[in-house]
């Protein structure tokens, strides 16, 4: 059976090259890879240099735990230990959103729940798949990001290229 993943990717350092790999990465993990538009973010919770994010959609038939191991080795491939602080620069972040309409604590908390309160997260999510509902609240992801109050946390798309070939 084909779950429906969402995964964030985030980068701050070597951004261009980090997120390339990591989206190259996932189309090699998981099928049907589509992606939001890339954007540039101010950093949240502490100060560092403006991160790229985007949303990737993608379809699997690995388990919740297996899909975060994936995510795990991806990131440690690129560079990333993850014996760093929780709010610090990173070469490579994939954090899994949501797994089909799943909501649970362990593995993860699923849905994540930052899509709620990071407009680096909810905007992207509400670009790729609008009319998803949000297992929670019970809402689209559009209308949860016409609802968000996006004036303290910054971002916009960005020209970015990858080849998906």
């Amino acid at each position: 059976m084909q779950h429906c993943i969402l995964i964030s990717l985030g980068t701050n350092i070597n951004r261009a090259h980090h997120a390339r790999s990591g989206l190259d990465a996932l189309k090699s993990a998981f099928s049907s890879i589509t992606c939001s538009r890339m954007y540039e973010s101010e950093a949240v919770g502490f100060p560092g240099s403006p991160f790229y994010n985007c949303v990737v959609r993608a379809f699997t038939a690995l388990s919740v735990e297996d899909v975060v191991t994936t995510l795990k080795s991806i990131e440690r491939k690129n560079g990333r230990t993850h014996s760093e602080k929780k709010f610090c620069s990173r070469t490579l972040d994939l954090d899994l959103l949501t797994y089909d309409s799943r909501v649970c604590a362990q593995p993860v908390v699923l849905p994540r729940e930052e899509i709620l309160y990071n407009a680096f997260v909810l905007q992207p999510l509400s670009e790729l798949v609008p009319e998803e509902v949000h297992p929670l609240k019970q809402k689209t992801y559009q209308q949860l990001w016409q609802a968000f109050d996006n004036t303290s946390q910054k971002l916009w798309p960005i020209d970015f290229t990858w080849s998906e070939s």
